[in-house]
């Protein structure tokens, strides 16, 4: 597959607007093992070879061990995570596939019982934020190095 666009150097300004946000995901208070697997989850629905590559490095630099990682995919069947990073995974498929899950109660209320009115919005701006990475590098067909 070939690179289409360099985004970075096509729109600086939009690309500025986009580390800014991304900046701000990063100061957010939810814990950085959290983020790392939702960002994870919602590169493999969108197929995103360039940031799958590039958060499970981040993740693995952040401590995170390969054997979850790996489990990502199946997290429904793998008896590794958390109640609380089940309820993100899930409320992350949710978003990740908006226009066929249209954010059902079920997962709603899962995310909230885990998570605080201001953790459920940053992580939902969390997760919009990857999905618009995503959507950048799929779009263009960013490529990891090999």
């Amino acid at each position: 597959m070939q690179p289409r666009v360099d985004f970075y150097t096509a729109s600086p300004e939009a690309l500025k607007a986009m580390i800014a946000l991304e900046t701000a995901v990063s100061k957010l208070p939810l814990e950085k093992s959290l983020i790392e697997l939702v960002k994870l989850r919602a590169s493999q629905i969108n197929g995103c070879a360039f940031c799958i590559d590039m958060h499970t490095a981040d993740a693995i630099k952040e401590g995170e061990t390969p054997r979850r990682l790996f489990a990502v995919t199946a997290w429904r069947e793998a008896p590794f995570f958390s109640d609380r990073e089940r309820a993100a995974l899930a409320w992350t498929e949710s978003l990740t596939q908006l226009s066929l899950t249209h954010a059902p109660d079920e997962d709603y209320e899962l995310v909230s019982a885990q998570f605080t009115p201001k953790e459920m919005v940053d992580l939902t701006v969390a997760i919009t934020t990857i999905n618009s990475w995503n959507r950048l590098a799929v779009g263009f067909r960013k490529m990891p190095q090999a």
